[in-house]
């Protein structure tokens, strides 16, 4: 089995979710990878990676909504405040929701249905740089 290691960087200007397919497509095909794995691992701990629906913009909008409904700012219960109102929220979040994904390669193409997309679900609300790795093995 060989594996291939790479990280990209995702630069976010806020809470919500970022499309990341092309991106992580564009590895796998330079991969030469015929049939084999996809695994994506995000680096933070206020952030997810996701596989959602990539037709309807408002599925995403929804999904944050949900999940700050869920997960409120400003929660005078929070201890862990460093960052601002959203830091904790962000954690709890990010302990909810994937870190990491697996997706089959078959025939040198992600394996993914037809409406899906694979996303980076930034949590907090000022802009950060995310990195994903993305190893691939075949």
């Amino acid at each position: 089995m060989t594996t291939r290691h790479t990280e990209i960087s995702v630069s976010t200007n806020g809470r919500k979710l970022y499309d990341i397919t092309r991106s992580v497509d564009e590895i796998v095909r330079t991969c030469d990878v015929r049939d084999g794995l996809c695994h994506l691992f995000v680096k933070h701990t206020s952030c997810a990676v996701l596989l959602n629906e990539n037709a309807d913009p408002s599925v995403r909008r929804d999904l944050v909504y949900f999940i700050q409904k869920l997960v409120p700012d400003d929660d005078p219960n929070y201890i862990h405040t460093c960052e601002g109102a959203d830091d904790m929220p962000a954690h709890i979040k990010s302990a909810l929701l994937p870190v990491s994904l697996a997706i089959p390669i078959r025939n040198g193409s992600l394996e993914l249905g037809t409406w899906q997309a694979i996303y980076l679900w930034e949590h907090r609300i000022q802009p950060h740089n995310r990195r994903i790795v993305v190893s691939i093995l075949d």
